[in-house]
């Protein structure tokens, strides 16, 4: 007979090259549950706990820690040890004080450890925008999260001139409105995606698209070394204006 639905388990060999994990050891590995990032984009929170912070060292000491409470996720109190943590989430340790942030790396992803104040927001990529039938503007964030405006907050509506690709930087828990970062040139950006992943520098150049797709546009950055990477809108996150507005460095890297 065949099998129904999907599988719950993942083979270590398949796991994201980035997870920091022995292959031929053992045979199995935590798979992340279903959430707001795919499996190739993610880690469970036991681990990250486990194998990145060495906070525990068995899954059970991990999931241990997470049931209890004593695990926040952008803000949130997350109770399941498979939880999938990714692009920009803050994972805070109230309890020491510990908080960190998953930013890109030329590996993948790495967890940057970051200060208390820091932690207090993230930045979220605008992936789409609908107008719904009441008039209410919905915003697809690339966490998988939405955004809702609704049309009778008046006083609002006109400040919400969001764009694709635009990034906004919103309190966590509460997703209260801090700064709207656009992406264009001279703003601060770092790349999410291909080869030049973990890259970072200021927007030099953005193509205009008429005939292709803005997610396909080519945009130029250049880092602080005069280094110049191309890559696509689609690979582009902005986090600052000036300056970053993020901590960028690789302190503690998936698959050191």
């Amino acid at each position: 007979m065949g099998t129904k639905g999907k599988t719950g388990r993942l083979k270590r060999n398949p796991a994201p090259r980035f997870w920091p994990i022995p292959r031929k050891q053992y045979t199995w590995v935590i798979k992340p549950s279903s959430g707001p990032h795919s499996l190739k984009n993610c880690l469970p929170l036991s681990l990250l706990i486990r194998d990145i912070l060495e906070l525990a060292k068995t899954r059970k000491e991990a999931k241990k820690i997470v049931t209890q409470g004593k695990v926040c996720v952008d803000g949130k109190i997350r109770l399941k040890d498979d939880f999938p943590v990714g692009l920009m989430d803050v994972i805070s340790f109230p309890e020491i004080n510990e908080h960190y942030r998953i930013v890109p790396s030329h590996k993948g992803l790495s967890v940057n450890p970051i200060d208390s104040e820091e932690a207090k927001f993230k930045l979220f990529r605008v992936e789409g925008k609908t107008i719904l039938k009441n008039k209410n503007i919905q915003f697809a964030l690339h966490d998988g999260s939405n955004l809702l405006f609704k049309s009778k907050d008046s006083k609002m509506l006109p400040e919400v001139d969001y764009e694709t690709f635009d990034v906004l930087k919103l309190s966590i828990p509460e997703k209260e409105f801090i700064e709207k970062i656009e992406t264009k040139k001279e703003n601060f950006a770092i790349i999410i995606g291909g080869k030049n992943i973990g890259k970072n520098g200021r927007i030099t150049e953005i193509e205009k698209t008429i005939d292709k797709k803005r997610r396909n546009a080519l945009v130029m950055i250049k880092d602080d070394e005069n280094h110049q990477y191309k890559t696509i809108m689609d690979f582009i996150f902005v986090i600052g204006k000036t300056k970053s507005q993020i901590s960028l460095s690789e302190e503690a890297p998936l698959n050191a």
